[in-house]
């Protein structure tokens, strides 16, 4: 393999697999308070299904990723530590491998996922800009261009299970580099369309409803939304740095994508319940205020017994 930058193919593994542990762990917490967000005294028929299969689906694509990330890297370090040719660092080099194939193929529908069916940010990103606008001319553009993400996606782990010795040792400057290149380009370009579309559209309606709203919000949700696309557009421009670097932390960054989709969809719920809880918290403290205010104002007078008032016969009943 060419001289890269960075560090060795093994550390990187390991490295890869210590960090998406960690985001891995998040991801659950947040996926066990999305569900409660769910189903905290709501009744079944009142769930949201759509968005439950999908934080079901994102928690499933997330532990399987984590676990043939596992598998990997033992077969590296430990299975084929001495038999395989080249020791651990040829063996984390080889794109063909089978174990590398899958977690690519699984990081690949995860994104698909993230950019068709869930807005990061907000609930299902195209879908929602369908919502929001009205118009399924808006949506055209960020279709066309979510299927060539799905493209790029195929064709790369294609070329990573059918690669040559010599594509191997020159990844970055060979087609299965370049099908890589294509596919974080295309994923970025395409969140960020579709998160512009729908920041734009409720921004604008915030703007126009601004002036009748007697309270603010605490947590727009147009901050909701950017924070989710900030964090995931990161995580690819981080990738993105690597790959024109031709540095060898693209496979750390490529790994830890996958936990991020599921932790930017998760965030989004909880912070939005959280919010809808404190403002049902302000609201009723307000309420409460303002009847101990009535009251203080409107002391209830105290019961005077009359004896003329009390002759009464039972046809005043």
């Amino acid at each position: 393999m060419v001289s890269l930058a960075g560090i060795p193919m093994d550390a990187a593994a390991v490295m890869s697999l210590a960090l998406e542990g960690i985001l891995y762990g998040f991801s659950v917490l947040m996926c066990l308070g999305t569900i409660w967000t769910f189903t905290y005294k709501r009744h079944l028929q009142d769930v949201n299904r759509p968005i439950a299969v999908v934080a079901t689906l994102l928690f499933v694509l997330s532990t399987a990723h984590m676990v043939v990330v596992i598998i990997h890297v033992q077969h590296g370090l430990v299975k084929y530590r001495d038999t395989f040719p080249g020791g651990p660092v040829a063996f984390f080099t080889d794109v063909t491998q089978d174990t590398f194939v899958i977690k690519n193929a699984i990081y690949n529908v995860q994104t698909l996922l993230g950019d068709g069916v869930v807005n990061l940010p907000f609930g299902q990103k195209i879908y929602r800009c369908y919502v929001v606008w009205q118009s399924a001319w808006v949506i055209i553009l960020p279709c066309v261009m979510w299927c060539g993400v799905a493209a790029s996606g195929v064709c790369s782990v294609y070329y990573f299970s059918q690669a040559s010795v010599a594509e191997i040792e020159n990844f970055f400057a060979s087609r299965i580099g370049h099908w890589v290149s294509t596919f974080l380009a295309s994923t970025l370009a395409t969140n960020a369309l579709s998160t512009g579309l729908l920041a734009y559209r409720i921004w604008m309606s915030e703007r126009k409803v601004s002036a009748i709203r007697t309270t603010k919000r605490k947590v727009p949700i147009l901050r909701i939304l950017i924070d989710a696309a900030v964090l995931y557009s990161v995580t690819l421009g981080s990738s993105i740095i690597c790959f024109s670097l031709w540095n060898d932390g693209i496979y750390v960054t490529g790994d830890l994508t996958v936990p991020v989709v599921s932790i930017a969809f998760y965030m989004v719920f909880i912070r939005i319940a959280t919010n809808q809880n404190r403002h049902l918290s302000t609201v009723c403290r307000s309420v409460t205020e303002t009847e101990r205010r009535n009251l203080q104002q409107h002391p209830m007078q105290p019961l005077v017994h009359r004896p003329n008032d009390s002759k009464f016969s039972l046809g005043d009943i």
